[in-house]
Formats: structure tokens, C-alpha cells, sequence
């Protein structure tokens, strides 16, 4: 028989055992962790660009970025004693590839993320199903049709960034399918540098307490520079999720029309190989440096 887990965590007051038995649960920890972190980013994440895009709430690209940031924080505060809090295909993907993490989790792992991810956004379109379609009746947008990108941005992303409107010929040369691959791929190398770097015990500098908001805070910067162009994914089951539910929720066809292939290039790949990069150059030019 097992035994049964016992709450250590949080310690609890002084006049209550440490040892209060908690119901057992057949669904692994990190399974737990994955689902949870990945949800909570999306809904946090992805309800700023809602109440952006629909009701005006935040103004500019910074405040999303913030929000953004600030949710990821948290959702690694949350789940990265279960899991090591991934939440991203391409962490997963890198930290196989340049750390210890065992390949035959790598595709259980992102099962989890995308159905966390999935999950978010359904929660989000039941709590701002009234405000998008306020939004797209007074904007005559329809959706499912060209130009209902608009409001498709509030779970997938566009290149360029379509700011709750329809793109145009003249919008789309902002950002060609080349450089909207480049800007993911820079975006997500940096991510998952900084990823590596300031989880590295043996980095005298690292964050400690404070590296869930330092990976936030990288986030948010590069929301601030890259979201204007491409949204700034850098996290495939964050777009993935999202972009099949919002097909799935009337917009049809557009989210994996409007830019073409660019929902598998350069949310998807460019992300993956951009975290491999990110990885890559920690291997080669930190990882050394640190344990010398």
C-alpha cells in the first residue's frame, strides 16, 4: 500500500501536524504542474489582450506586456515545485536537448501544455464571448470571414499585429513571413537564454527568489519590442491551443488562412528552433563560464 503524501508545504501554524495526510491523487505531479502553469499564463496572458482589444482596457503595448509578464511570474511562483514549471514547448524541447530533462516526457509534457493552454481559452471566450461580439457588430466585422482576424487576435496571433483590426495589403508589408520567422525565432533564443542562465546554481548572479520575476520581466520586454510586429509568441502551446479553440469557436478557416503557413513556421517552428538556439548559446558560451 502507499503511503500516504504528506502536506509539508506551506509549513503549517504552530498548533496543526505537519503531518495532515492530503487525498492522493493517480495524476503525476508535473502532469499537475504543466496544465495548471500553462492554463494560468494563457488566462492571464491571453485575458489582457481580451480586455484590450474589446473593451480598451490597457493602453499601449507595455501594459499588456506587464500583464503578461506578471502572469507568467506567477504561474512559475505556482507550479515550478511540480513540474519546473515549463509551460512552453520550447523549454521542454530545449531543456531536453541541452540539460537533463528525460526525452520520453518531452511529448507528455507538451500534451499537458496544450490542453492547459486550450482549457484557458475556452474560460476566456465564456467570460468575453459578450464583449467580442459587441466588438465585432459594432466594428462590422464577421466572423469566420476575411478580416475577422481582428477579433481572432485576442486568442491566436497575426503578423503583423492586427490591433483589433482587419489587415490590409498595406498593413502586411510591416512584416514579411521572413522576418516574422526571425523576430520569433531572435524573440524565443533570448527567452530561453536568460531561461538557462538564471537557472544555472553554479551562476554566482542568479535571481534565486526573484527568477520566476526575472523571467516575467524578460518576457515583457520582449512583448514591448516584438509584439507590435508579431504578437510575440515565443511559446508554441500558447498560440496552438488558443488559435484551434478560437476555429473551433466560429472564426473558422481565418486562424490558419490569414497568414498563410505563418501559424506552423513562425509560431510554431521558430519558437522551437529559436529555444534550441537560446540553449545552444548558453551550452557554448555560459554554461562554461559559470563552472570554471
Amino acid at each position: 500500500m502507499d503511503e500516504p503524501i504528506r502536506a509539508t508545504r506551506p509549513e503549517p501554524p504552530p498548533h496543526v501536524s505537519a503531518e495532515i495526510e492530503v487525498a492522493a491523487t493517480p495524476i503525476p505531479k508535473w502532469a499537475i504542474g504543466e496544465f495548471f502553469g500553462t492554463f494560468l499564463l494563457v488566462f492571464f496572458g491571453c485575458g489582457s489582450v481580451c480586455a484590450a482589444v474589446t473593451l480598451g482596457a490597457q493602453v499601449g503595448v507595455f501594459q499588456v506586456a506587464i500583464v503578461w509578464g506578471l502572469g507568467i511570474a506567477t504561474a512559475i511562483y505556482l507550479t515550478g515545485s511540480l513540474s519546473s514549471a515549463h509551460l512552453n514547448p520550447a523549454v521542454t524541447i530545449a531543456s531536453a536537448a541541452w540539460s537533463r530533462f528525460p526525452a520520453r516526457l518531452v511529448a507528455p509534457y507538451i500534451l499537458v501544455q496544450m490542453l492547459g493552454a486550450f482549457a484557458a481559452a475556452a474560460l476566456l471566450y465564456g467570460i468575453f464571448s459578450g464583449a467580442i461580439s459587441s466588438y465585432e457588430t459594432k466594428n462590422k466585422i464577421t466572423r469566420g470571414a476575411s478580416g475577422s482576424e481582428a477579433t481572432a487576435m485576442v486568442f491566436g496571433e497575426y503578423f503583423p499585429n492586427p490591433g483589433g483590426k482587419p489587415l490590409t495589403e498595406a498593413t502586411r508589408e510591416i512584416m514579411s513571413p521572413g522576418r516574422a520567422f526571425a523576430a520569433e525565432l531572435a524573440g524565443t533564443a533570448i527567452l530561453l537564454l536568460v531561461i538557462f542562465c538564471v537557472t544555472d546554481e553554479r551562476n554566482a548572479n542568479r535571481p534565486q527568489l526573484l527568477t520566476a520575476a526575472t523571467i516575467g520581466l524578460t518576457v515583457t520586454i520582449l512583448i514591448s519590442i516584438l509584439g507590435p510586429l508579431t504578437m510575440a509568441c515565443f511559446n508554441p502551446a500558447r498560440d496552438f491551443g488558443p488559435r484551434l479553440f478560437s476555429a473551433l469557436a466560429g472564426w473558422k478557416a481565418v486562424p490558419f488562412t490569414t497568414n498563410g503557413s505563418g501559424w506552423l513556421t513562425v509560431y510554431v517552428i521558430a519558437p522551437i528552433v529559436g529555444g534550441l538556439l537560446g540553449g545552444a548559446i548558453y551550452r557554448v558560451f555560459f554554461k562554461a563560464g559559470y563552472r570554471a
